[in-house]
């Protein structure tokens, strides 16, 4: 019999793929980064297939300052997200479209506004993911000399969240009566000034955007430390994570929803979507040689600076490659993530090239190399085994990886009743059975007699 939930996908839009080599492959579209309209094809593919969103991650910087290493990526290049997915909104209909917006290196206001107006552009597709910035290296892009500590950049994103979300509740959903009799435009008693003052943030309110078609965007959030889950717990209803192992996985699934029951919420309607880095062949062999021929075109300075840059910038270059990677001193910036890649270094007890080949393939994310119905049953032993609620898919390129998942993965998946084979709604929220959330009513707008 098959499930009563169906996974949920995501497909995770990144350069010309996810391996960091991919842009060389043959056939792969090396200048994707420049080309909105290659971005549109990849966004329509998804929505053929019934995604429920795609998603673009963002970094206000050049991600790494190594550049012998960098000008051997295809990654210096990021169109600003959410101007990107409001063009994507033009040429999609169904499909979610989720970005990526800074809490340490933006304001409320800004966030609500942006993301409120891609959410009417789309009709309701409209996803923010919340992120403290691991990447120390924006700090001198705004003004700093250094980059706020890890703690403090969470306590800012608390409030920050919570100041956003009464900002797109400016207006009641029926406050624009557009009455030409009258000559009332909006009903100034459903009008609700936020006047808000705390620890990080003053913010008076009110957003200048009708309350958007979802109510708010859905709010998405990916850090796996402490306080980020927790952060998740309290305000997150998709949780993108960074799991190797399906008991680590199963670990961190289990953390996160009681984290969510503790704070009264109903941990059904709270998605965890693992990242998901699947290279699919029509047989396992054609998989195995395709990311042989990956693994091939990877070069040994990008890998190497690649694995320094995800252990927070610690400086591997002294050390026997053919050697265990030492022991990483604690840091402040990606906590979640070094541990799941030194974790997978301890378990499987690899050296620091085999690691920086791991690790420039999926950047910590689980990997699978196989036929449609390995990569499959590899994902329906996640799903069912409450490790995840959908999964974030990271093709090794685009579109190639895009298009065997697609077309082999996908239909069995669905043929397992485990995928949606048509959209049921029209809405991001409806995609992923989220509700609406209900209007928090507050600084109500006093007319004179």
């Amino acid at each position: 019999m098959p499930s009563k939930r169906q996974i949920s996908l995501g497909l995770f839009l990144f350069a010309s793929g996810h391996h960091v080599a991919g842009w060389r492959c043959p056939g792969a579209q090396s200048d994707a980064t420049f080309n909105p309209s290659f971005m549109a094809d990849m966004a329509r593919k998804a929505e053929a297939a019934c995604f429920d969103m795609v998603f673009l991650a963002d970094n206000n910087c050049i991600q790494q300052d190594d550049w012998l290493a960098v000008r051997r990526m295809a990654r210096p290049n990021i169109f600003e997200p959410v101007a990107l997915l409001s063009a994507l909104s033009m040429v999609t209909r169904r499909i979610g479209l989720v970005a990526t917006g800074s809490t340490t290196y933006s304001e409320p206001y800004h966030i609500a506004r942006s993301f409120g107006t891609l959410d009417y552009l789309s009709n309701g597709r409209a996803g923010w993911n919340i992120v403290t910035t691991s990447n120390s290296l924006e700090a001198w892009n705004f003004g700093r000399e250094s980059h706020p500590a890890h703690a403090d950049r969470y306590k800012r994103a608390a409030e920050f969240v919570e100041v956003t979300k009464g900002l797109w509740d400016s207006f009641e959903d029926d406050a624009f009566i557009r009455d030409k009799e009258s000559g009332i435009y909006f009903d100034a008693s459903k009008l609700h000034v936020l006047h808000h003052k705390g620890e990080h943030f003053s913010v008076r309110g009110p957003l200048n955007l009708g309350r958007p078609p979802q109510g708010h965007p859905v709010l998405v959030q990916a850090g796996g430390s402490d306080a980020g889950r927790d952060l998740a717990a309290r305000t997150a209803e998709v949780i993108f994570a960074v799991n190797q192992a399906l008991p680590d996985a199963q670990a961190f699934y289990a953390d996160v929803k009681a984290r969510v029951a503790a704070h009264g919420r109903d941990a059904d309607l709270v998605k965890v979507m693992p990242g998901f880095f699947p290279v699919v062949g029509r047989t396992r062999t054609e998989a195995e040689d395709h990311m042989a021929e990956l693994q091939r075109l990877l070069h040994p300075d990008v890998g190497l600076s690649l694995l320094s840059f995800l252990t927070g910038g610690f400086d591997l270059s002294g050390y026997d490659v053919d050697g265990p990677l030492p022991d990483l001193p604690d840091t402040d910036v990606g906590k979640a993530r070094i541990k799941v890649i030194a974790d997978l270094a301890k378990r499987e007890n690899l050296s620091i090239r085999r690691l920086y080949e791991r690790i420039a393939v999926s950047r910590g994310h689980h990997m699978i190399v196989g036929s449609a119905t390995e990569v499959a049953d590899r994902m329906e032993e996640w799903f069912e085994g409450k490790a995840a609620d959908g999964f974030n898919v990271m093709p090794p390129t685009f579109p190639a990886g895009l298009d065997a998942f697609a077309s082999l993965v996908v239909p069995e998946l669905q043929r397992r009743g485990l995928f949606r084979t048509g959209y049921a709604g029209t809405t991001l929220r409806e995609h992923l059975g989220l509700p609406r959330p209900a209007h928090l009513s507050r600084g109500q707008v006093a007319l004179p007699a």
